[in-house]
């Protein structure tokens, strides 16, 4: 029967994210950018941009749809901010890969995404992200919206489907001072308190949890948050407001709460804490072990993986050959995909611009 085909799972872990890099290559990527419609405007204010990958064009995303993807493609999101006390933008760019994106889908987005660093001269900090395996830092930048996997994507003509899986969130309503703070928890019993509200997103379904000993400021602002996260998806999920004292731990809630808890233990990948260095200085390009796990181990001259539990890092050294710079991504790939957390997040880090997350690995 037409129209009930499973998609196909492609093997996003064989694209080739080669060739990038080279002096003539960067010179073409950025005429490429300035002539792609699809950049103008990019970076220019600080927020959020995402664009979604369409038969290898790039396509600006709906911003009323930010936090909503699907499975069947592939992305490009564009983070500008500015650190405290300074004026200067700065930039994180993600490729994300839907578990159904075909590989031409998730090779036009890396290669695009290269190129959006060129437009920007270089200076964002480029990441891979895999559907279900995101980073931390790319779903706070949904921390408001929800982060929502929809079925489909642009090949099946989909446009707007229920859930194949959503990423469940709980927030805390508490006031400090004279400001009511929102702000994302981890999904687990020990996080509640009765001082506080909590509004906890299961996707269908908005519960705000009312502590015994809240404030009414508190559940005035917990309300209203919670109309605003109903509003994003269109007023589709139901909302309830729960009382401390008549929920008990048997309640739908509170189960999700558990099930989270048991589901985050279970499924913290199993790696190890390695660098390699990737270098061409016998002639050849080759990846070689590291003995020590030390910042100090890394040089300029070369480029090195630095791999933890739950990210990869490619370290780029500012005097790194143009090979060494171009195979950085591909290497990094290609490692993981001989582990058995294929998945994890792969950021593309240059020398001098480590960020908080890189500088906890040697924590």
């Amino acid at each position: 029967m037409s129209g009930l085909t499973k998609p196909k799972e492609y093997d996003w872990k064989d694209s080739n994210l080669a060739n990038f890099g080279s002096d003539d290559e960067k010179k073409v990527k950025l005429e490429s950018a300035e002539s792609e419609p699809a950049w103008e405007g990019a970076g220019k204010e600080v927020g959020l941009q995402i664009w979604r990958i369409e038969k290898f064009l790039v396509k600006q995303w709906p911003v009323e749809e930010y936090g909503e993807f699907f499975s069947g493609d592939s992305y490009i999101i564009l983070h500008t901010y500015v650190n405290e006390g300074e004026d200067e933008l700065q930039y994180d760019v993600h490729f994300w890969i839907g578990k159904y994106s075909s590989q031409d889908e998730y090779a036009t987005a890396a290669y695009k995404t290269v190129e959006l660093d060129t437009l920007l001269g270089d200076k964002p900090i480029q990441h891979r992200e895999v559907m279900n395996h995101e980073s931390p830092l790319f779903k706070d930048y949904f921390e408001k919206t929800g982060f929502t996997i929809n079925k489909g994507g642009v090949d099946t003509g989909f446009n707007r489907v229920l859930p194949e899986h959503f990423c469940p969130k709980m927030y805390k309503v508490s006031k400090k001072g004279k400001t009511i703070e929102f702000k994302g928890v981890p999904m687990k019993k020990a996080e509640l308190d009765s001082g506080d509200v909590f509004v906890i997103d299961a996707g269908d379904k908005i519960y705000q949890w009312n502590g015994e000993e809240c404030q009414v400021t508190e559940k005035f602002n917990a309300a209203g948050q919670v109309d605003k996260l109903q509003a994003a998806r269109g007023g589709k999920p139901k909302t309830l407001v729960l009382e401390e004292r008549s929920t008990s731990g048997s309640h739908p809630a509170m189960m999700l709460l558990s099930d989270a808890a048991k589901k985050e233990k279970a499924e913290v990948p199993v790696a190890v804490r390695v660098i390699k260095r990737i270098t061409d200085s016998d002639g050849s390009l080759d990846m070689e072990d590291v003995d020590e796990f030390s910042r100090a181990v890394l040089k300029s001259e070369d480029v090195f993986l630095v791999c933890t539990e739950d990210h990869v890092f490619c370290w780029v050294g500012k005097d790194a050959s143009i090979d060494e710079r171009k195979n950085a991504l591909g290497y990094a790939c290609n490692y993981l995909n001989k582990t058995e957390t294929p998945w994890l997040p792969v950021t593309v880090i240059a020398e001098g611009k480590e960020n908080d997350a890189f500088h906890a690995c040697f924590a």
